[in-house]
């Protein structure tokens, strides 16, 4: 027995286009998908609904991109792809410093499936043959799910913003233009701000915890070194006096707070 979760008649509450945001506005998503047909499509069935679609075929691709996700309001993976998973794609981006809602959309909806992409931090799981139209009122639902707080979060230091969520960083109020991962370590820095910080915790910021690299024991510092004067170089074009980020010989940096 099939079960119908909305009745005939109710269909006409639905309008044929859904608007789910205002026309200038439109909610931003990412998908990655192998197949170019669905990709083309998708774009065109969303974007007058209210959606603003950016697509990558694979992993690679999107992982080459990385900064074109700090805007991204969504990120729906293909969960079947042949050549990323996209359950390896997920932790991929989050390793990656990319804390935007994840969506897996699936040819089969199998719970087992189901359960771990939720389990492993996903927002919702959802069937491509329930079509477009249930697609776009899902991923309207998933990006409610997230709380405001989150969406919007902002951490503000003097003159310095961050925008946890989109991994942005302002000064007096004009963008920096930062990486990722050079975001990660101005938002470690301000974190403790008026304490340094190792140049060890600085590197796992930019990887994971216990990550090798470099040449030698401590190849890892000439990393953080060569980061921290890009990051000075972009703060100083903005504000030629700027001193925020300040070295401790031999052991790391610090965000001084005024007066330091």
């Amino acid at each position: 027995m099939q079960l119908t979760i909305m009745p005939v008649d109710a269909q006409e509450m639905v309008p044929p286009l859904l608007s789910y945001a205002e026309p200038d506005s439109p909610l931003q998503i990412v998908a990655i998908d192998e197949d170019e047909c669905f990709r083309d499509t998708l774009s065109n069935e969303l974007e007058p609904r209210g959606f603003s679609v950016t697509t990558f075929a694979d992993g690679p691709s999107v992982l080459e991109a990385i900064d074109s996700l700090a805007a991204a309001d969504l990120i729906v993976l293909d969960w079947d792809h042949s050549s990323s998973p996209g359950l390896t794609l997920l932790h991929q981006l989050r390793r990656a410093g990319v804390a935007a809602p994840i969506v897996f959309l699936t040819r089969r909806s199998i719970a087992s499936n189901e359960c771990v992409a939720l389990e492993n931090g996903a927002i919702d799981f959802i069937d491509k043959s329930r079509g477009y139209a249930i697609l776009a009122f899902r991923l309207k639902i998933a990006r409610q799910k997230v709380p405001t707080a989150q969406r919007d979060k902002t951490f503000t230091l003097g003159e310095l913003k961050l925008k946890t969520q989109v991994s942005r960083a302002f000064w007096a109020g004009t963008d920096l233009d930062l990486t990722v991962g050079e975001f990660k370590i101005v938002a470690l820095l301000a974190a403790n701000a008026g304490h340094h910080v190792t140049y060890r915790a600085l590197y796992d910021v930019l990887h994971y915890r216990g990550f090798v690299a470099g040449c030698g024991e401590s190849g890892y510092k000439t990393n953080v070194r060569s980061a921290i004067r890009r990051i000075r170089r972009k703060f100083e074009a903005l504000d030629p006096h700027f001193d925020r980020i300040q070295n401790y010989t031999a052991f790391g940096y610090i965000w001084a707070l005024d007066g330091e």
